[in-house]
């Protein structure tokens, strides 16, 4: 699983110019099963995606077609982890340390 943190790095009228874009690509990741969660920071300085995977390259070629990437107007960290535990309701999404 990854955590991949937004940080905006243009004005947010700029932000807000791609949104609609950003919002079509969130939808379609969200629809082949890739994305669980998401939403803005707050402050608005950014926003997290939790994405589902273990390729890091496939994530990363992800981040690459945001239109807000494209725009040039946010930057990602991508932070993998290992999901061993979770509440219930995320049961499907835990994950065991590789051996």
């Amino acid at each position: 699983m990854f955590v991949l943190e937004l940080t905006y790095i243009a004005p947010i009228e700029r932000i807000d110019a791609a949104l609609a874009e950003h919002v079509a690509w969130l939808d379609a990741h969200y629809a082949s099963g890739v994305f669980i969660a998401s939403g803005r920071k707050v402050p608005r300085d950014g926003g997290i995606i939790l994405a589902l995977g273990d390729d890091r390259a496939k994530i990363e070629e992800i981040t690459q077609s945001d239109p807000f990437t494209v725009a040039g107007v946010c930057e990602y960290t991508i932070t993998e982890f290992i999901p061993t535990k979770t509440a219930e309701g995320l049961a499907q999404y835990r994950q065991s340390l590789p051996s």
